[in-house]
């Protein structure tokens, strides 16, 4: 029996397919029938416990409409995770979140919302309450000094 851990690049790319299926909406078992395996092998790619070889990986960006590179990119950074280097970085709490229902949820309602200032009203009521540096950059700036009016 192996119990080695699984290699941090290994999860990395997991969490990376794991985000880019919920947000293109599928389910594991969409993506299972899309590659021609069962759902269990692709939870086991997606934490990692898995390695996905090259032409599977080439599969999965297919059907998950992205080029295989999307699976080694780190968000904002645009740092990509390199083999033997000892610097390859977990998804930092954004990815996490982004890659969570809630996140995906969340951004596609705001993706929806066309109005700049409404968005930007939207990111103060949010950062009031959770009472972030940024709620305090923006009380100091007189933009609000209290949970914006959303109607206007």
């Amino acid at each position: 029996m192996n119990t080695k851990a699984p290699s941090q690049i290994d999860v990395f790319v997991g969490s990376r397919v794991r985000m880019r299926r919920l947000m293109a909406g599928l389910s594991q078992e969409k993506l299972a029938d899309g590659l021609g395996i069962t759902f269990q092998q692709v939870q086991k790619y997606e934490k990692g416990t898995n390695r996905i070889g090259a032409s599977r990986l080439q599969a999965i960006a297919d059907v998950l409409g992205v080029h295989p590179s999307f699976f080694f990119q780190e968000g904002e950074e645009g740092a990509t995770p390199r083999a033997g280097l000892g610097d390859v970085r977990e998804p930092n709490e954004i990815s996490s979140f982004v890659s969570s229902k809630e996140g995906i949820a969340l951004n596609r309602a705001f993706l929806k919302i066309t109005d700049p200032v409404l968005r930007k009203k939207i990111i103060s009521l949010v950062a009031a309450v959770a009472q972030t540096p940024e709620a305090e950059a923006v009380a100091a700036h007189g933009s609000a000094t209290h949970a914006p009016d959303l109607h206007g």
